[in-house]
């Protein structure tokens, strides 16, 4: 049975953004050609114009998040759902909560409403309390009114079983591994190979930055260390203006996957420092790249990585981490166990077929 499937919560694709744009690439071109028709929502502020891509089609709507900053991503959203309405989708999936959810009597009844929950949003406290309290509220919604609940992570699971005794389904992102390194890539930052630390991260308290650098600062570590993220939001303006030296270099977001996958390739130590999220795409690139890892501890990021890891909840962990002589054994094992992982289970294959099953679940053959 084909379906006429229906994407929105992303900024659109091609994917010029981030985890989400670079999960609704992969996700609708592979349900487009298992024989689905498949439409994905565009913000205008894309850069792709055209109304198809890879066989996907692609439904421009207004975004005034320019404009309206925050505001305008519960337009974009209104909007979105408006024409969603007028589609007659069998199947409509929403990424995420936060901007969608307060619209949820304006989504279409005729449609299966599938919720991808995201992580704990409402945690971040870059928010001010009344928005944190919006956010949690705008969760509640999400799975009051969802017809079904995606969870990419099982704590994601646990947490919304025991907040609102909703079940949901497991279904994790994905990751390739990575097989092209250049090492003259590494030329344009001045960088060599195994002599640099590396995070990539958007520039968030929650993400543990300050931390990994106060680690970094308090060892006998001379090597640089590289923080990849924009730092035009608060914090990140507040984190370069603070350390930005020789030693601690703040290049900016980088879009560009293949510099991005080979500074992960390259690097000495791959600091994962996210703390609110389910199972990240970040992560499981870096595993795609054979890095080795440092990470948050928490149940999200133990959930991925399990023993092939170090983990780190202090300064003085990260600091003890960065002092350690590790057995190069150890971290050659870690490498390839995470690096099997990602071929056997955290594969595109595996979650686009997932996401069709539980899509085809919901209509008789």
């Amino acid at each position: 049975m084909n379906l006429k499937i229906g994407i929105l919560g992303s900024r659109g694709i091609p994917n010029s953004y981030g985890g989400f744009e670079e999960f609704t690439e992969h996700l609708a071109v592979g349900l487009a050609e298992k024989g689905h028709e498949v439409f994905v929502y565009n913000s205008s502020l894309h850069p792709y114009k055209e109304k198809e891509w890879k066989a996907v089609h692609i439904i421009h709507c207004k975004d005034w998040e320019d404009k309206l900053q925050a505001a305008g991503q519960f337009i974009y959203d209104l909007n979105c759902i408006n024409d969603a309405r007028k589609r007659n989708y069998d199947v409509l999936l929403q990424l995420g909560y936060t901007s969608n959810s307060i619209w949820h009597w304006r989504w279409p009844k005729k449609a299966i409403n599938i919720v991808n929950m995201d992580g704990l949003e409402w945690k971040r406290t870059q928010y001010s309390k009344l928005t944190r309290l919006f956010i949690k509220q705008a969760e509640r919604w999400a799975a009051k009114y969802g017809d079904h609940l995606v969870a990419d992570s099982p704590g994601i699971q646990q947490h919304l079983l025991a907040t609102y005794q909703k079940k949901s389904v497991y279904i994790p992102y994905a990751a390739e591994i990575f097989t092209a390194p250049d090492v003259y890539l590494l030329n344009q930052f001045d960088l060599r190979p195994c002599e640099f630390y590396l995070a990539v991260s958007r520039m968030e308290p929650e993400n543990n930055i300050e931390m990994i650098i106060n680690g970094y600062l308090n060892s006998r570590q001379d090597y640089p260390l590289i923080i990849i993220g924009s730092t035009k939001n608060k914090f990140g303006k507040q984190w370069e203006e603070k350390y930005a030296t020789l030693k601690i270099r703040f290049p900016g977001a980088i879009y560009d996957k293949n510099v991005l996958n080979n500074l992960r390739y390259f690097s000495k130590l791959y600091f994962h420092g996210h703390s609110v999220g389910g199972t990240n795409p970040s992560l499981l690139e870096a595993m795609a790249c054979g890095c080795n890892i440092a990470a948050h501890r928490n149940i999200f990021n133990e959930a991925v990585l399990q023993n092939e890891a170090d983990y780190f909840s202090s300064d003085n962990e990260i600091r003890d981490i960065l002092d350690s002589s590790p057995d190069e054994n150890i971290i050659k094992r870690r490498k390839e166990i995470n690096m099997e992982r990602i071929k056997t289970i955290y594969t595109w294959e595996k979650i686009i077929t997932r996401y069709e099953s539980l899509m085809l679940n919901f209509f008789p053959r």
